[in-house]
């Protein structure tokens, strides 16, 4: 009983963990001791590729039962199994996130001019993928892992840019080291140790020379 209990949530545990808005699958990391709206579609969407075997109908709780199921699902597409529903995990379950590429470069240019801080995550100071972290998350509810690096294992690889697509270069280190946000136009804004938050042609002669990729999210 109190197996079933943990896996699906009781009345004290909702009260605690208030839903949180209303949302499709896909927009937010998902993990154990959450209560969402889109806990219950991810049990359902596991349900249906027979990982979800619990009989009772689905919850907004995310309680031992589904992260267990995700842990089995992950082992079987062979992602890291540590039971949280982010963007690996959903792009393998076939979920893709819709978002406002206009929300995304308007929240971007509200910051333009905040100086860079190593480490920074906030309106305060942003580094680099600090600043691209904070702006999906408040303009798309999108949650990316915090470096740069990590970063660039996410979304699909493009050649063709578009707005809101993410562009990496490598700068003080091999492979990924400085990620920003292409805005169109040939153009795309970052937080730079030299400029803080600005906005700069991929056609720069420093920036253009150290260009590694973009992915989309």
């Amino acid at each position: 009983m109190k197996k079933l209990l943990m896996g699906l949530g009781i009345a004290g545990v909702l009260a605690a963990n208030p839903i949180v808005g209303q949302a499709a699958l896909g927009d937010h990391t998902l993990r154990y001791g959450m209560t969402h709206t889109e806990v219950k579609d991810l049990q359902q969407t596991l349900k249906t590729k027979g990982y979800f075997t619990y009989s009772g109908t689905p919850t907004t709780y995310f309680g031992t039962y589904t992260q267990s199921a995700v842990k089995s699902f992950q082992k079987a597409k062979g992602l890291t199994a540590d039971g949280i529903a982010g963007p690996a995990t959903f792009k393998a379950l076939g979920v893709t996130k819709s978002y406002s590429a206009t929300n995304i470069v308007s929240t971007a240019k509200q910051y333009i001019g905040v100086p860079y801080v190593w480490g920074g995550t906030s309106p305060s100071g942003f580094d680099c993928s600090g600043y691209v972290y904070y702006v999906f998350k408040k303009s798309a509810g999108i949650t990316l892992p915090r470096t740069t690096a990590e970063m660039y294992k996410q979304g699909t690889k493009v050649t063709t840019l578009k707005t809101g697509d993410l562009v990496f270069f490598t700068t003080y280190t091999t492979g990924a080291s400085h990620v920003g946000i292409y805005i169109g136009n040939n153009q795309f804004i970052s937080a730079t140790s030299s400029s803080g938050v600005s906005i700069v042609s991929m056609d720069n002669s420093y920036w253009k020379a150290r260009y590694l990729g973009a992915k989309r999210i």
